[in-house]
């Protein structure tokens, strides 16, 4: 990695030459500029004010410009005569705990290399003494014509460098938070907590930037000739969350739903209801649940015959269920008029019994 200021870190009466290196590297697209009218570059060009000419960067210097207007040039070479000892030094001031440094004062990243195999010795006993105090170190230095605030801490086998914001450069969160006064119930806490718990972890290095794949696939498809446009992603409108509860809720079965917990869930709910149903049947109603199969399966039958009657006597014609009627009562005169002589039959017999017990008795 190519290095973008070389110089030493100061620690004590140590001297640790070293190189800097960016930690960090930005891979968003860049965009150009162009006329929509016929795709053409737009380029700015650095003219200066008082006679209009174009110049080149070799031209080009450093100026303060004053309240009233007037510009006092400084080259490269005076900022480097400056009386600073971190000109071209990291000095380091102190070692305190990681933790108390607010990640709001975090700025770029840089790693330090050991610039020479003299460097190797101070620079292990730096980093060493850094991982046994689990502290990190506060430092100055001055780059790109300022002079930083820095914190040193271990990464890995090598000393990383975080800029820091000077305090004073940190903005104090007034007119931030909420102006009304609101209270928090514990069952709303309760499923913040659920939701967070589900939500879970997240392995950093997973994470990658969507909207640069999208954008990509975009320009590739662009470039073949195969682009179909598509209607476009509305966001929801934002809006004050009228049911907190609820909207808690919702939040924690979609999480659950996006992480396969919910399936889970229902495979586990579906393998103890039956266990439960044969428990009951157990416990008493065996008897019943046995008989219920075999009164269906005995009805079975006659259920279909009589499907099979119905399905015949609804294909007759009203003539023939009239002669069926008629039928019907000549049998059920025929079943009178027989029952009338039984009747007579049985008067008969009684009375010639009842003659010889008269005459026994006489």
């Amino acid at each position: 990695m190519r290095s973008i200021w070389n110089g030493a870190i100061s620690f004590g009466l140590v001297s640790i030459p070293i190189k800097l290196v960016n930690a960090t590297e930005s891979h968003s697209i860049s965009f150009r500029q162009i006329h929509l009218s016929d795709g053409g570059r737009i380029r700015y060009r650095k003219v200066c004010e008082l006679d209009g000419e174009e110049v080149s960067s070799a031209e080009i210097g450093k100026g303060y410009e004053e309240a009233d207007g007037s510009v006092i040039p400084l080259t490269d070479e005076d900022l480097a005569q400056l009386p600073i000892a971190t000109a071209k030094t990291i000095e380091i001031m102190s070692f305190v705990p990681a933790e108390e440094i607010d990640p709001l004062q975090m700025d770029a990243a840089y790693y330090l290399a050991a610039n020479g195999p003299t460097a190797a010795k101070p620079y292990t006993l730096l980093r060493e003494a850094l991982k046994r105090s689990r502290k990190v170190a506060i430092a100055k230095y001055a780059l790109r014509g300022r002079e930083r605030l820095g914190m040193l801490r271990v990464v890995d086998d090598v000393i990383a460098m975080h800029g820091l914001l000077w305090p004073d450069e940190i903005r104090a969160p007034e007119g931030v938070a909420p102006e009304a006064d609101v209270s928090v119930r514990e069952a709303e806490l309760d499923l913040a907590d659920a939701l967070m718990a589900t939500l879970g972890e997240v392995e950093m290095s997973s994470l990658h930037d969507d909207y640069r794949d999208a954008v990509e696939a975009l320009i590739a498809a662009k470039a073949g000739g195969a682009f179909e446009p598509t209607e476009p992603v509305v966001a929801p409108a934002g809006g004050q969350v009228i049911d907190l509860m609820a909207a808690l809720e919702k939040s924690v079965r979609a999480a659950k739903a996006s992480r396969g917990e919910a399936e889970a869930e229902a495979e586990a709910e579906a393998d103890v209801t039956p266990m439960r149903r044969k428990a009951g049947r157990g416990a008493g109603g065996a008897g019943a649940g046995a008989a219920a199969p075999k009164a269906v399966g005995g009805k079975k039958s006659t259920a279909a015959s009589a499907k099979k009657t119905a399905a015949s006597a609804a294909s007759k014609k009203k003539t023939t269920t009239a002669a069926k009627g008629t039928k019907s009562a000549k049998s059920g005169a025929a079943a009178a008029k027989s029952t009338s002589a039984s009747a007579k039959k049985a008067a008969s017999g009684a009375k010639k019994a009842a003659a010889p017990r008269k005459r026994s008795s006489a």
